[in-house]
């Protein structure tokens, strides 16, 4: 008689093993699709909207104050907040844009004559 022994797996380890795989996947690709892509679409709009700046533009900043650009710099804008009164934002900053400025020399020249 020879005595060796050998080691078999439990009846259904494997199964047991599938069956928490698959549905751990698929909450994470369910979370990606739900929470993950619409969030980077977002930042993509978002920094679209804030490198289109322009001189005119009237903005709205995360903190709720409203004003008209004046000086546009790579990270900083100047926006005027009041008749003489200027701050410096951070671009970054910038929640929303409400009216578009002073665009084309010859859109200029219209909004002057009408």
């Amino acid at each position: 008689m020879t005595g060796f022994a050998y080691a078999q797996a439990a009846p259904g380890a494997f199964d047991y093993l599938n069956s928490l795989i698959v549905p751990t996947m698929l909450i994470i690709g369910i979370m990606y699709f739900l929470m993950i892509r619409p969030q980077q679409k977002r930042l993509k709009e978002h920094q679209a909207m804030v490198s289109a700046l322009r001189r005119g533009d009237t903005v709205v900043t995360s903190g709720g104050i409203i004003g008209k650009v004046t000086k546009v710099d790579d990270q900083e804008l100047q926006v005027e907040i009041a008749e003489g009164v200027r701050i410096k934002i951070v671009r970054s900053t910038v929640s929303e844009v409400r009216g578009k400025g002073e665009g084309t020399p010859a859109a200029k020249a219209k909004a002057t004559s009408e």
